[in-house]
């Protein structure tokens, strides 16, 4: 039987068979619309309730801070578009950095279209921002700072407090897509000064098409789609409880011994590599600035494509970088703006964990990776010319 290994959960993660089971009586039996008011409509409401109760409660937030979206991109929208628009009278200057994901870039993109202006703050040769640029960076026209939690390329984990602490000082709201961190590091909304916080179900093991948007108390958003009075008046549409139910029951079963065992698989993994096949490089911080479940590293004088068709091939599903950039044969711009070249971008593979993962599936994979760098670094023609370049 072919092997399967399931080496790209910052792309999506297996629903865990948990959140299955909780999710099943929301199709059959409880399957009344939330607003209405008969007893089947109730029993939708109140497991609404409690769902929202469970993912308030992991940020140490207000049971009405919490909003459902379908997921991290729509999260991301409504926190940056919906801010834009309703402090558009305040100011019309946004800050960001070179390392968002599309949801983020390409949402600040588009508001420089309808006349806002945007900063994009560079970041050092681990990913991390200067939080003295941030600052110097902010005007008396600047009402929104975005900046990613952890980063979905390269697992750089920013640092919030830092980053909050010099919002507040200039009253600027602070948004952060925490996609790919929720859950695996801790978020307390009553300690760190952060208005908007974006977060995804199957980033953690629930399904696919829902997730939330924090809103601290006393933010101000303009609702980016319209209709009806869900979710606070901010989100129109009926809400999706299967999906909600099993976002929340994924929450509950995420576990700090899960994120620490993660975490040592991820080290033993880079150890093994960076031990037994010679130029490589790590991308990205490491210890505990780095998501636990991330391995970015570049091979030198291979391109990546090649490299992670041959470990499916074996059946390891790896991938080159954002699944959401995938269409793109640019390389990188995580990458590039880092300080890495064209090539050694095009040389990366990106190879994320999950509590399912095992040490046995680390050492297959390992063992592949040394087979097919050897075997394409044969056939490369920089290889010819390859020295130590790393």
């Amino acid at each position: 039987m072919k092997t399967n290994i399931y080496l790209d959960n910052g792309a999506t993660t297996m629903v865990d068979p948990e959140v299955v089971k909780a999710m099943q009586p929301f199709f059959t039996e409880t399957y009344g619309n939330a607003s209405s008011i008969h007893h089947m409509g109730q029993a939708a409401k109140q497991a609404l309730n409690e769902a929202r109760e469970t993912v308030a409660k992991r940020l140490n937030a207000g049971y009405d801070e919490v909003i459902f979206t379908s997921g991290g991109t729509e999260s991301d929208n409504l926190a940056i578009l919906g801010t834009a628009f309703a402090k558009k009278k305040d100011g019309n200057h946004i800050i960001t950095t070179r390392i968002e994901h599309p949801a983020v870039q390409n949402t600040c993109r588009f508001l420089e279209t309808q006349g806002f202006e945007v900063t994009y703050l560079d970041v050092d040769s681990e990913g991390f921002i200067d939080p003295e640029k941030l600052e110097a960076a902010i005007t008396d026209k600047t009402i929104l700072v975005t900046i990613i939690h952890g980063n979905n390329e390269i697992g750089t984990i920013q640092d919030l407090e830092a980053i909050g602490e010099v919002c507040r000082k200039h009253k600027v709201l602070f948004h952060t897509d925490a996609v790919q961190s929720f859950t695996k590091v801790p978020i307390n909304t009553k300690k760190l000064n952060i208005d908007l916080i974006s977060m995804s179900s199957h980033k953690i093991h629930g399904p696919k098409g829902v997730g939330a948007l924090y809103v601290r108390k006393g933010v101000r958003l303009q609702p980016v789609t319209h209709g009806g009075g869900h979710e606070f008046k901010l989100r129109p549409g009926t809400e999706n409880i299967s999906g909600i139910v099993g976002f929340a029951r994924a929450v509950r079963l995420s576990s700090d011994s899960d994120v620490k065992r993660i975490a040592r698989l991820r080290d033993y993994f880079i150890s093994r590599v960076e031990d037994e096949i010679p130029n490589t490089q790590l991308n990205g911080p490491r210890g505990d600035k780095r998501l636990c479940n991330n391995i970015n590293i570049s091979f030198a004088s291979i391109e990546g494509e090649a490299l992670g068709s041959y470990l499916d091939i074996e059946g390891i599903c790896t991938s080159t970088g954002s699944a959401c950039s995938s269409h793109s044969l640019e390389p990188s711009h995580v990458l590039t703006s880092i300080g890495l070249s064209k090539e050694l971008a095009n040389g990366t593979l990106r190879m994320t964990l999950s509590r399912f993962t095992t040490e046995k599936d680390i050492d297959f994979t390992v063992d592949m990776l040394k087979k097919y760098t050897e075997k394409l670094r044969k056939i490369s023609p920089l290889s010819r010319v390859l020295k130590k370049v790393i």
